[in-house]
């Protein structure tokens, strides 16, 4: 019998898990809330383009088009060349828009109790004679629509960190948004609006954006470039991160080779390979602290307080990647921008009362840029509170970036961070196709989780309290390639000398055969 796999989510993730488990024999449903593909992309502001030079961000079978010559193409071009990924594996038939799902339930059939599996799902292979997922699809045009229910084999949640479920602070009563007369949305609304109605939102307004990661100084650095010093910007953030030119992270990127990696400790690392780590760690705090000292030199840090507390390592350690907008610290310098520096902040009735200043900011429009409550969102598609606990109560990361060791026949794909975040799901993407098609089994749930916890004993090294469980291959692309070549049963060296194999950045072009071959 035909084994029903869904996917949850029609963005990049989406349509990545779809097209390598179609190759594998599959014939994948879709679900898509809403009318288009394209995810986080299909809702951006105007000045949005990839932080990641394209080399990094392109699907290893399907390049970018020869007309796109940026590094860093924009918003319209990444969506264009996603559209084209579909149409070119005909993937657009297997979606079904406007199908939001409201909840997913696990439904055994006889009397297993599977929380005391030692496998996964029982077997430890991807699909169960006797587990299905009850999935319950919504009409989103029309929330008074009867629901419809599919029972399906195995499930693929690609339902991204950066939507749907915004993170707004709480404030103490009558000091929150209700007592201020302006407007307050979130980035994720303002990102939603057509470009003019965006602009004119903003227009010849006095703007305050509360956050300090990608889409804070985005939003900032375009309302300050249309507003000019009439109308200035006011930037309010609780802590400085590092924000880098974008050619100081296409460098660092194409400088991540095996070499780089022996100076990373790895979990359950050999005494040989600790010991190799220990020996060149002092080369990594040199080469960090080079790049600290090259970002103080270029940008006016000082001048503005503006240099982080915390180091660099420890900022890529928990995949915050932030590129700083073209004049970022023009606009300061002309009074277009303002930055503030504030641990807590009030709403009053004509704007914002930090904590470092007795006289209010005057403000109109209030954006809130200050992320996704991505556990939660996840969690919440879960019928089951035994699942809900699973995503809630522990931090450890998802096996293979994408296996939860303890719900059965599901994947989670496109949650893990990465600073090339395409990649590094295409590579997931195939893994899965690979799993499915019962091409590998799964180690025990046990050995799953000692995984886990190995991980995130190691990236706590480095991280430290800015851990993520989402993010745990920043610092070790290569290491988390290899290990997913080795469980599909491929050589995990791609390259074809040992120079190259060394000193060369690996890109999704050094993977572009791995699922062809058998």
């Amino acid at each position: 019998m035909e084994k029903r796999v869904a996917v949850i989510g029609a963005g990049i993730s989406g349509l990545l898990a779809c097209k390598n488990i179609m190759e594998k024999g599959f014939n994948p449903i879709v679900f898509e809330a809403r009318s288009g593909i394209g995810g986080v992309w299909s809702r951006t502001i105007e000045s949005t383009r990839l932080q990641t030079p394209k080399s990094f961000y392109q699907f290893s079978d399907f390049a970018w088009p020869s007309s796109v010559t940026e590094t860093f193409p924009d918003d319209k071009q990444v969506m264009e060349y996603i559209k084209a990924y579909a149409i070119h594996f005909n993937i657009l038939p297997r979606i079904r828009f406007n199908c939001k799902v409201t909840c997913i339930d696990y439904v055994l059939h006889g009397n297993e109790d599977f929380p005391s599996w030692d496998l996964w799902g029982g077997t430890g292979w991807p699909f169960s004679p006797t587990g299905r997922w009850n999935v319950t699809v919504q009409d989103a045009r029309d929330p008074t629509a009867p629901v419809e229910v599919y029972q399906l084999d195995f499930v693929i949640l690609c339902i991204g960190k950066y939507s749907d479920l915004p993170n707004i602070p709480d404030f103490p009563l009558n000091r929150g948004p209700e007592v201020f007369n302006g407007k307050v949305l979130h980035s994720m609304d303002y990102a939603a609006m057509a470009n003019d109605c965006a602009a004119d939102l903003v227009a010849n307004k006095r703007v305050t954006i509360i956050g300090f990661q990608k889409s804070a100084v985005d939003i900032a650095a375009a309302v300050a470039n249309r507003n000019g010093v009439d109308h200035p910007c006011t930037l309010i953030f609780r802590t400085v991160h590092w924000i880098v030119p974008d050619y100081f992270l296409a460098f660092t990127l194409k400088s991540l080779n095996r070499f780089t990696e022996f100076m990373v400790h790895k979990p359950g690392q050999g005494f040989f390979i600790w010991l190799l780590a220990v020996l060149l760690s002092p080369l990594l705090w040199i080469v960090i602290k080079l790049g600290e000292a090259y970002l103080k030199r270029k940008q006016p840090l000082k001048k503005y307080n503006m240099v982080p507390e915390h180091g660099f390592l420890k900022q890529i350690s928990s995949c915050m990647f932030t590129v700083l907008p073209a004049n970022f610290y023009d606009r300061v310098e002309e009074g277009s921008l303002v930055l503030k520096k504030s641990q807590s902040f009030n709403f009053c009735k004509n704007g914002l009362v930090i904590d470092s200043e007795e006289t209010p900011i005057a403000t109109d429009i209030v954006i809130f840029a200050t992320g996704y409550k991505s556990d939660e969102k996840l969690k919440n598609i879960f019928k089951s509170s035994y699942f809900q606990k699973c995503i809630t109560e522990s931090l450890a990361p998802f096996y293979r970036e994408c296996i939860h060791p303890q719900i059965p026949q599901l994947a989670i794909l496109g949650f893990a961070d990465s600073p090339a975040i395409l990649y590094t799901t295409e590579m997931r993407s195939k893994w899965l196709a690979h799993f499915l098609a019962g091409k590998f089994k799964l180690p025990t749930i046990r050995e799953m989780e000692d995984d886990v916890k190995k991980w995130e004993k190691c990236m706590k090294y480095y991280a430290n309290e800015r851990y993520k469980r989402s993010c745990i291959s920043a610092l070790l692309p290569i290491y988390c390639n290899d290990q997913i070549c080795k469980d599909m049963g491929f050589n995990p060296r791609r390259k074809k000398w040992l120079l190259a194999e060394l000193f060369a950045p690996y890109c999704p072009d050094d993977y572009k055969y791995l699922c062809w071959q058998m």
